[in-house]
């Protein structure tokens, strides 16, 4: 456990944190917002975590900013949470080097929208809702997620719809632009998380963090840069343990045991 707001859990390869404030709708508070970041940091260095769960309680994901904690500083006074450089604090999710699964069950509306973006794969019950909400509240995407993955992942005309509007759109709309993998049961999501997570935990986690780095480093980058990042990334793949593992496994007739390394 992390605090009593945001819980970790670490089981069979799989770190699951939950944010934890029903009463709120898991609204996120600026001390919470803190251990958010710490249990993303925590999971990124824990070596029996391979895959990060990231869901909510109470039927909600993430109801946003609460903005009784915001209006308690001025905007004028108000800091922010830290540089662009520090992308930790902006980008916890994305700046994890495990993959990251995101089980939307319920709103995920402002800071909520943008964590979905930020997690690897997305899946959602049929009650999940999403909002990116902020021109209602005179700011732009709090992460930066949604003004930069967004478009990425639903392209520039549709993202700046959710943007420029605010509203909200079902998990079935969220399906269809492609912004969630999946959409069920409430009561089918630790099923199909599990199944997600069962086969992501077959593969080299050695493997996973470079695939990770690659795909969002290359998001930025021109082909030239990303070719000099892929075959590093390669090279040291060659040299690494878990690929010994994988081609024994494979001539060998059996599941591999990958260590990471």
């Amino acid at each position: 456990m992390m605090s009593e707001w945001i819980l970790y859990d670490v089981a069979d390869g799989v770190c699951t944190i939950t944010i934890n404030r029903p009463e709120k709708k898991n609204a996120m508070g600026f001390a919470m917002l803190g251990d958010f970041i710490a249990a993303f940091s925590r999971a990124g260095e824990d070596d029996d975590a391979r895959v990060v769960v990231l869901k909510g309680t109470g039927g909600a994901f993430c109801a946003g900013t609460d903005l009784s904690d915001l209006s308690s500083i001025p905007g004028e006074e108000r800091g922010l949470r830290g540089s662009a450089e520090e992308r930790g604090k902006w980008w916890p999710i994305v700046e994890c080097p495990k993959p990251v699964i995101g089980v939307v069950d319920g709103p995920a509306v402002g800071m909520g929208a943008e964590f979905a973006s930020q997690c690897d794969i997305r899946i959602a019950s049929n009650r999940a809702r999403f909002a990116w909400n902020f021109s209602h509240r005179g700011l732009v995407p709090d992460t930066g997620a949604g003004s930069w993955l967004l478009p990425k992942l639903v392209g520039t005309s549709q993202a700046l719809w959710l943007l420029y509007s605010g509203e909200f759109i079902s998990a079935a709309e969220a399906h269809e632009l492609k912004f969630i993998s999946g959409v069920f049961e409430p009561e089918e999501l630790e099923d199909k998380t599990k199944q997600l997570t069962d086969a992501i935990l077959k593969g080299s986690p050695f493997s996973h963090q470079r695939i990770k780095a690659l795909v969002y480093e290359g998001l930025g980058s021109n082909v030239g840069e990303h070719m000099v990042n892929h075959t590093t990334a390669l090279a040291e793949c060659f040299k690494s343990e878990d690929h010994k593992e994988g081609v024994a496994s494979f001539l060998e007739r059996r599941a591999p045991s990958f260590k990471g390394h």
